[in-house]
C-alpha cells in the first residue's frame, strides 16, 4: 500500500468501519466527525440477513444482504442482538406468506453452503434453523403457554407474540427467520473504544469539514470546530452520509443521488415479557397500511416503524440532486430536526400514530406510552432508484473514495473495495481474507466498559439508558 495519510470525513458506521480496517493495517488515519460521539447518523436496528423485510427487492440483493450481514456480525459480534424476526402478512394485504417461501429456501441453501465452506460463517445459528413456519393451530397452542425467561428454540420465541396477537388479523403461516437485531448504541461504544486503542488513528469529534481541494499530490481539507485549520490527505474517504454530496461539490464532482428522511419512534410497554422477537407486519409502502415494525429493546422499550407518510415516511421526505449540485436539498423543517431536535408535540403525535399502527395487530400494545425521542435521520441512496438496498462505494477521482452504503451490513464490502483501491499491488494482507477482519482492538473490548459507554451514549442522546443494553446473546 503506497498511500500514507488517510483522512475519513464522517464517523458513522461506514467511516468507523473503514478506520478500523485501515488502522489495523497500520495506516495513519484521521477520522473527522461533526457530532460529539461516533455512529450518530440515521438509525439502524436490523441485520437484514436475507432482506426478508423487503418483498420488492430481487434475489441478487437478498443474497448480497445475507453475505454482507454475516460479515458484519463477525466483525461486530458485541452489537448483535441474537433474537429472531417474525414475518407476518396481514389479512388485508394482497400478498401471501407462501410467496416468500421460494426465496427463504434459496437463502437457507446459500447459508448452508457458506457454513460448509467456512464454519465461521455460522453466526445466524444452524442453517436448518434459518426459518420456521407456524400455522394457526400452532399459534393458538402457543398462546396458551407461559412465556419463558430465556427462549431456547423457535417455538419458545413465538410465545410472547402468540399471547398478544390478534389471530384474525394475519395470514398463515407466520414465518420466524434468523434475522437478528443490531444495537447502534453498543456499536458506537465498541467501535469508539477500539479506535481509541489504535495509536495510529486520530479522532476529531465536533469538527466540521468546510472545504476540500484536490492538490497535485493528495488533498487539502479545511475544518472548523474543536479542530480548526487545514490538514493534508494522501487519500480521502467521503463517508459523510446524507451530506456526501457536499464533499463532492467541494471537489467539483457531479453525481445523481437521493436523500430520504426517515424516523422510528420510541415507546414503552410496561409489563411486557422481557424477550420478544422482532415482528414485521408487511404492507404496501407509503399507504396507510404500510409495513409495521416492532423492534424490542430491554426494559420494555420498543422501537416502532410504520411505513406510512404519517409515521416513518414523509410526503416531502425523499429528494434528489439536480442542477449544479450533487447534494440533495432537504426541506428546512427536516434540517431543523436533524440539527436541533424535535418538538415535543410532533414527537408525541407521531409516536402515538405508530403505536396505533401496531396495535391493529397487537391490541394490548395500545396501552403503551411515549418512551423517548424518535430515532431519526437522513439516508443517502446513490442513483435514482429509491428501492435500492445494496450499494457500497465509488471512486470518482484518483485517491478519492465515496462511501455509498444504504444498509449498514454493506460496510464490509465497502471497506474491501477501498483497500483494493489503496493496495493495487495485491499484498498478502489483502489476499488473506480471514486475517483481514481479525482486529485485535475490537476483540479486546471489555463488556463492562462497552456496556457502560453504550448506556452513556444512549442517555447523552436523550434515550433511555436501557436501550444501550444488549437484548440477548445466546
Amino acid at each position: 500500500m503506497k498511500r500514507n495519510r488517510i483522512v475519513i470525513v464522517g464517523g458513522g458506521v461506514a467511516g468507523v468501519s473503514a478506520a478500523l480496517l485501515l488502522g489495523k493495517l497500520g495506516k495513519e488515519v484521521m477520522l473527522i466527525e461533526r457530532q460529539p460521539t461516533l455512529v450518530a447518523g440515521p438509525p439502524f436496528c436490523h441485520l437484514h440477513a436475507g432482506g426478508n423485510l423487503y418483498r420488492e427487492i430481487d434475489d441478487a440483493q437478498c443474497l448480497s444482504l445475507l453475505r454482507q450481514s454475516i460479515d458484519f456480525a463477525r466483525l461486530y459480534p458485541f452489537a448483535i442482538d441474537r433474537r429472531p424476526t417474525v414475518i407476518a402478512v396481514p389479512t388485508e394485504d394482497s400478498g401471501k406468506p407462501t410467496e416468500l417461501l421460494r426465496r427463504l429456501e434459496l437463502l437457507r441453501e446459500t447459508y448452508a453452503r457458506m457454513v460448509a465452506e467456512d464454519p465461521g460463517c455460522g453466526v445466524l445459528g444452524e442453517p436448518e434453523e434459518y426459518y420456521h413456519l407456524f400455522d394457526r393451530g400452532e399459534i393458538e397452542t402457543l398462546a396458551r403457554s407461559e412465556a419463558v425467561e430465556r427462549p431456547r428454540n423457535a417455538r419458545e420465541w413465538m410465545i410472547p407474540l402468540a399471547r398478544h396477537l390478534d389471530l384474525k388479523r394475519v395470514q398463515y403461516p407466520l414465518i420466524l427467520v434468523q434475522e437478528y437485531g443490531i444495537n447502534l448504541f453498543r456499536l458506537a461504544a465498541g467501535a469508539g473504544l477500539a479506535l481509541e486503542a489504535m495509536p495510529n488513528v486520530t479522532i476529531l469529534r465536533e469538527t466540521k469539514v468546510t472545504g476540500v481541494q484536490k492538490r497535485s499530490q493528495g488533498f487539502a481539507v479545511q475544518c472548523t470546530g474543536v479542530f480548526g485549520g487545514e490538514t493534508e490527505a494522501d487519500y480521502l474517504i467521503n463517508a459523510a452520509g446524507f451530506r456526501t454530496g457536499e464533499i463532492d461539490d467541494m471537489l467539483g464532482v457531479r453525481e445523481r443521488r437521493m436523500v430520504e428522511f426517515k424516523a422510528a419512534y420510541t415507546s414503552h410497554w410496561a409489563g411486557r415479557e422481557s424477550l420478544w422477537p422482532e415482528v414485521i407486519f408487511h404492507g404496501e409502502r407509503g399507504t396507510p397500511r404500510g409495513m409495521g415494525q416492532f423492534t424490542p429493546y430491554p426494559g420494555g422499550y420498543v422501537q416502532l416503524h410504520g411505513m406510512t407518510q404519517e409515521i416513518t415516511l414523509y410526503s416531502d421526505g425523499l429528494v434528489g440532486s439536480g442542477g449544479e449540485s450533487s447534494q440533495p436539498k432537504l426541506p428546512e423543517h427536516f434540517m431543523e430536526k436533524i440539527e436541533k431536535g424535535w418538538s415535543a408535540e410532533e414527537r408525541d403525535e407521531r409516536t402515538r400514530r405508530a403505536i396505533t399502527h401496531l396495535a391493529r395487530f397487537l391490541p394490548d400494545f395500545a396501552r403503551t406510552t411515549v418512551g423517548g425521542p424518535p430515532l431519526f435521520g437522513a439516508q443517502q441512496i446513490p442513483g435514482e432508484d429509491p428501492t435500492l438496498r445494496v450499494a457500497e462505494v465509488a471512486f470518482p477521482l484518483p485517491g478519492y473514495a465515496r462511501c455509498e452504503i444504504v444498509k449498514v451490513s454493506s460496510v464490509t464490502d465497502m471497506a474491501r473495495e477501498i483497500l483494493r483501491d489503496l493496495d493495487r499491488g495485491g499484498s498478502a494482507q489483502m489476499r488473506n481474507e480471514a486475517a483481514l477482519w481479525q482486529i485485535p482492538q475490537l476483540e479486546d473490548v471489555k463488556e463492562e466498559e462497552l456496556s457502560e459507554r453504550a448506556r452513556r451514549i444512549a442517555a447523552g442522546r436523550g434515550y433511555p439508558e436501557a436501550m444501550g443494553d444488549r437484548c440477548v446473546d445466546r
